[in-house]
């Protein structure tokens, strides 16, 4: 036990212990259960089917009936536990940035007509054609990106988007309280580098941008590439016939290349994957606003969001496939060479959010609960944020159990699920906070031959609110 508990390793049991001993404070009601199923999920061999499943574990000593009333009526202080989170060492890249990736993900609910707050969440399928809407709960997550290839992400953040939001709106204060709460866990500090958040395609770039102008952030994301912007207007020359001078300069239209002027940098780079890839940048770069949508309630002149346009190309995808160029653009004016690279190798480092989404969904059984109420599916996800925040604690610890047809791997190189598998070997060396149950017998359940004389309500599936468009319809709306 002394070599076990020596060094590096006893700091990292340590820190385990801490934050376990923190995420039990955060938890307000029915904590001792909640603790034990988080517990559980973690504990299990292989992926949890189940959360019923998981009472019949050693480390779950509470009956069935406790999980029911833990996710039903329990209680997470919420705001606690995301700062507890902020607080965690973080990963960075090289020279010291920290990288957010944001994304939504749904808990897909086709067959659940007593729940509310559904929504029609796009999911797409395995052709062009195949994508389709199916109800369900969408949830919105940011998570902290790694450098290289890897499977880990640490999530930080997550939000169920309702039928009265607006998603750039909530995205936007979700970002906004993320970076906060960073701040103020001393993960960034005057002087240094800033906080890259990585969006997809779902997002509108530049009005997050515009939103969070005031934040240490860079905002990167890729454009539709059918998009025109306009480039920055030209020096102000006299004109005898008077008049306003121009507010924007001529059109850059991403299908017709005569439009392009000389990019400000030019880099090729050579990749394992994609052969060379080569980026041309444009600096200033901005859309053309107009009030319409987003920027429909904005009030005064509408604002100039310039940035850096990048056109990234690269010879080839996996099997020779040819790769269509993709256009990205950042909120940083004025980039270096180095700050353009650093876009796009970004931008590729934030599909590692989707293996966490597959992890948490095929192994940890975030979508599995057949939950009626939002709320505890929401328990159900803080559950699985905590689990995921104990893997990566327990990495340093973690010792390669493989199965035979699996390849070694490194200890600094196991995926959460190779984490996962030894973590009943850990937990016997660190906190755990949950006291023994009270045994209380079963309850007396429903009188034989009695019905449930109470009827479910119905809820429809869809937004609840209609935001105008235009000028015309929001006028109409406010008469």
């Amino acid at each position: 036990m002394s070599l076990l508990l020596s060094g590096p390793r006893r700091e990292a049991f340590a820190q385990a212990s801490r934050f376990r001993g923190k995420f039990y404070a955060c938890l307000t009601a029915r904590r001792d259960e909640l603790f034990e199923l988080t517990d559980a999920v973690l504990c299990a061999d292989g992926p949890v089917k189940s959360p019923v499943d998981l009472t019949l574990l050693p480390e779950h000593r509470r009956g069935h009936g406790a999980l029911y009333g833990g996710l039903n009526r329990g209680r997470i202080d919420v705001g606690r536990l995301r700062a507890v989170l902020a607080g965690l060492p973080l990963p960075r890249f090289p020279d010291g940035r920290l990288v957010l990736a944001v994304d939504v993900s749904p808990w897909l609910r086709s067959d659940a007509p007593c729940s509310k707050d559904r929504l029609f969440c796009h999911v797409y399928g395995r052709a062009k054609s195949a994508s389709q809407f199916i109800p369900g709960w969408p949830y919105s997550f940011v998570a902290v990106l790694e450098p290289g290839r890897t499977s880990w992400t640490t999530v930080l953040d997550v939000v169920r988007l309702g039928p009265v939001d607006d998603a750039t709106a909530v995205t936007a204060a979700q970002l906004r309280a993320v970076v906060e709460r960073l701040v103020a866990a001393g993960q960034w500090t005057p002087g240094q580098p800033d906080i890259v958040i990585v969006g997809d395609a779902g997002y509108d770039i530049t009005r997050l941008a515009w939103v969070l102008r005031d934040l240490p952030v860079e905002v990167v994301g890729p454009i539709r590439s059918d998009r025109v912007m306009r480039l920055p207007k030209p020096p102000r020359v006299y004109d005898p016939k008077g008049g306003r001078p121009p507010k924007h300069g001529k059109e850059f239209r991403f299908a017709k290349p005569d439009t392009w002027p000389e990019p400000t940098i030019t880099t090729i780079t050579d990749t394992t994957n994609y052969g060379k890839a080569q980026t041309q940048a444009w600096d200033r770069v901005h859309p053309r606003l107009t009030h319409r949508s987003a920027w429909l309630d904005h009030q005064g002149e509408l604002p100039l969001v310039e940035g850096t346009l990048i056109r990234l190309k690269v010879e080839h995808l996996s099997k020779e496939r040819e790769a269509p160029p993709v256009w990205l653009w950042s909120s940083k004016t004025g980039a270096s060479l180095a700050d353009v690279d650093r876009c796009w190798q970004v931008f590729l480092r934030r599909f590692d959010l989707e293996h966490t989404f597959r992890f948490v969904k095929q192994t940890l059984g975030w979508t599995t609960p057949k939950v009626r109420i939002p709320e505890a599916a929401d328990r159900w996800t803080w559950i699985l944020v905590a689990a995921l925040a104990q893997l990566r604690l327990a990495r340093p610890l973690a010792q390669d159990l493989r199965r035979p047809w699996e390849k070694p791997a490194l200890p600094n190189q196991l995926t959460p699920a190779r984490v996962r598998r030894g973590f009943r070997n850990i937990r016997a060396h660190i906190l755990c906070p949950a006291r023994v149950p009270k045994p209380n017998g079963t309850g007396p359940g429903r009188p034989p031959g009695a019905k449930n004389k109470h009827r479910a309500p119905r809820y429809d599936v869809g937004k609840t609110v209609k935001r105008a468009e235009t000028l015309a319809e929001l006028h109409a709306s406010r008469r």
